[in-house]
C-alpha cells in the first residue's frame, strides 16, 4: 500500500509490451507521450487533484511520458501541450468521465488547431474515462473511505446510493450514469441506486436523497442513503452536491475520485486501446494529428 492508502500493485495489462506498443528490438521505437486532458477550474484544488492523479499514472506506467492540459481556467491548453512535444507523437486521453460537449467538440476542434499549427504533429485520441468497471470499483472505495461498509452484501442490500454527476445538456451523457447507476445496483446489490445532476439535468442530489429516504421498498427496513460523488475533482460541483445531500440527510458523502488507483488504471486502459489502434492504423507511415477514439 501507499502512503495514501492506495494499492500500488500494477494492473497486469499496463504495460507498453503488453499492448504491443513497443517492438521486441526496438530501442529507438519511442512510445506516444500521454496527454492527459482536463476541463479545468479556477478552484486550485481541481488542477491539483490531476497532478495528483498524473503522478500516480507515472507510477503504474513508469515507461510513458505524462503530461497534463485543460481545456480552460488552467495551463497549458491542449495546443500548447502537444506542441511542446517538438513533433513526437501521442495520445490524448480526456479526463472526463461521460461523453459530451467537451468529449465531441471542444478536444476535436483544440485537436484540429493543433494539427493547423504543427502539421508534422500526430496524436490519436481515446474515448472518455467513463463508463468503466474500474470508475464503479473507485466509487466503491470513496465510499468505503466515507464509512460505509462496502464489503458486505447486508449493508449493500440495506443501502440506497445516489449517483451524483455533473450533469450535461447532452441527455446521452445523462443517459450514460443512468445506465451505469442500474447497472451498479444489479451487479453489487445496493437496495436502490438512483442517478442525480448537480447541474442541467434532474434530479438533484438532494432530491434523490429525500427520495430515497422516504422510499417503501426497503424490505430491511428505514436503511442509510449515500451519495457517491462521481466527479473526478474537488471545486464548485463537489462542495454543491456534499452541501445539498448532508442537507437532505445523506448519511454519507464519498469524495471525488480523484487519484484513486482505478482511475489511473482507467487512463492507462485508454491511453493503450488508442495507441495500438492508432499504431495499427498508421502502419506503416504516419497520420497528422486527429481525433481517433
Amino acid at each position: 500500500m501507499g502512503g495514501n492508502g492506495q494499492d500500488r500493485v500494477r494492473h497486469p495489462r499496463l504495460t507498453l509490451a503488453a499492448a504491443r506498443l513497443a517492438p521486441p528490438a526496438g530501442p529507438a521505437f519511442a512510445a506516444p507521450s500521454l496527454v492527459a486532458v482536463a476541463h479545468g477550474s479556477r478552484d486550485p484544488r481541481a488542477a491539483a487533484t490531476v497532478s495528483e492523479l498524473l503522478e500516480v499514472v507515472r507510477e503504474r506506467a513508469g515507461e510513458l511520458d505524462v503530461r497534463a492540459a485543460f481545456l480552460d481556467h488552467s495551463a497549458p491548453s491542449l495546443p500548447q501541450a502537444l506542441s511542446s512535444l517538438d513533433g513526437r507523437p501521442a495520445v490524448v486521453v480526456p479526463l472526463l468521465l461521460t461523453a459530451a460537449y467537451h468529449s465531441k467538440t471542444d478536444i476535436p476542434a483544440q485537436l484540429a488547431a493543433a494539427a493547423a499549427a504543427e502539421p508534422e504533429q500526430t496524436a490519436a485520441c481515446a474515448g472518455p474515462l467513463g463508463p468503466h468497471r474500474l470508475l464503479t470499483a473507485a466509487l466503491e472505495r470513496r465510499l468505503g473511505e466515507a464509512g460505509v461498509a462496502v464489503g458486505d452484501p447486508a449493508v449493500r442490500a440495506a443501502t440506497g446510493v445516489v449517483l451524483a454527476a455533473a450533469g450535461s445538456s447532452d441527455p446521452a451523457a445523462n443517459a450514460t450514469v443512468a445506465a451505469l447507476a442500474a447497472r451498479w445496483q444489479r451487479e453489487r446489490g445496493w437496495r436502490a441506486v438512483l442517478p442525480a445532476y448537480a447541474s442541467a439535468a434532474g434530479p438533484r442530489p438532494a432530491d434523490a436523497v429525500t427520495a430515497l429516504r422516504t422510499a417503501r421498498s426497503n424490505p430491511a427496513g428505514d436503511g442509510p442513503v449515500v451519495v457517491a460523488t462521481y466527479l473526478l475533482a474537488p471545486g464548485y460541483f463537489a462542495d454543491k452536491v456534499r452541501d445539498a445531500a448532508l442537507g437532505a440527510g445523506a448519511a454519507a458523502v464519498s469524495g471525488v475520485l480523484g487519484a484513486a488507483p482505478e482511475v489511473a488504471d482507467t487512463v492507462i486502459e485508454r491511453y493503450l486501446g488508442a495507441a495500438s489502434a492508432a499504431r495499427a492504423a498508421d502502419a506503416p507511415g504516419r497520420s497528422p494529428v486527429s481525433a481517433r477514439g
